[in-house]
């Protein structure tokens, strides 16, 4: 695949000044590197080694030596993550928790459309389905993957595969590797300029509940009945995503049930993983799992 960098830097978002990368060693995260390095005089690149796989400290050799000829910084993080369920998100918050405030990411276009049908199939609703919010912080989101390759081919890059990322047991490998490629063959297009574009126009409409659900407080169910049903499912999803420990907001069908202890239909309600909602004198409060 031929390309410009040129062309490409006119399609990233690069903050000015000093920048940190998260590098992995993988082609994503290599092209951030890479690309970072033509912004800026002073870039770092940092890499989390989760001890998952083996020879993991070879991995962060690899992205050293690149770093160094490219003329960036190096730092080298080591956390531990145990096996077990749920291992793509446990060292995926492991991995957040250690790394700068303002890290720049590698996600990329296909990320976004990934994250989108991942969204959908859990049952999220406007936010969810809005897919990765664009910012300074992820500056290649509007790159595809094709093209990051590219950038480390141009520049005689190698880059690491993970063999994870073709592990089907995996949710998002399984969009990647199979539903995508067939709802691309079913529309006879590449559907990821489509999701995005969804994406955005769902994000102003997210964005608008948003400060409308602001307007409403979640626990006074006449104040929920008095609203738009989609600005009290907002206002309903924020509460309970920020008092709720969660990686992600309540989906739709949780949301719905709440409106019905709202609306006086049932008297609580289970919002997942032990806490309830429940309602007192016409006032919601949710209750964690210790109290029940």
């Amino acid at each position: 695949m031929s390309i410009v960098i040129s062309d490409l830097l006119n399609r990233c978002t690069f903050p000015e000044g000093p920048l940190e990368c998260a590098v992995s060693g993988g082609a994503d995260s290599m092209a951030l590197l890479v690309l970072a390095t033509q912004v800026s005089s002073e870039v770092k690149a940092i890499h989390v080694d989760h001890g998952i796989r083996k020879n993991s400290d070879a991995e962060a050799d690899f992205v050293f030596q690149t770093a160094q000829s490219l003329g960036a910084t190096f730092e080298s993080v080591a956390i531990e993550v145990q096996p077990g369920p749920n291992l793509e998100a446990r060292a995926r918050k492991a991995r957040y928790s250690v790394l700068p405030e303002n890290v720049l990411t590698g996600h990329t276009a296909d990320d976004q459309a990934e994250t989108i049908l991942l969204a959908l199939i859990r049952g999220s609703a406007w936010h969810g389905l809005s897919g990765i919010r664009p910012s300074l912080q992820r500056p290649i989101l509007k790159l595809r993957r094709l093209e990051t390759e590219a950038v480390c081919q141009k520049f005689n890059i190698n880059y690491f595969k993970d063999p994870s990322n073709e592990d089907l047991l995996f949710r998002r490998n399984q969009i990647r590797h199979q539903i995508l490629p067939l709802l691309n063959s079913i529309s006879d297009r590449d559907l990821v300029p489509i999701l995005e574009r969804q994406a955005d126009i769902l994000r102003s409409g997210a964005d608008f509940l948003k400060a409308e659900s602001e307007k409403v407080n979640p626990t006074n169910c006449d104040e929920l009945s008095e609203a738009h049903t989609a600005v009290a499912r907002e206002s309903i999803r924020n509460w309970i995503w920020e008092n709720r420990d969660d990686d992600h907001p309540p989906d739709i069908a949780t949301i719905d049930r709440v409106l019905a202890v709202a609306s006086l239909e049932i008297r609580s309600t289970d919002i997942g993983s032990g806490w309830r909602v429940e309602r007192t004198n016409r006032v919601l409060r949710i209750v964690p799992p210790k109290e029940i």
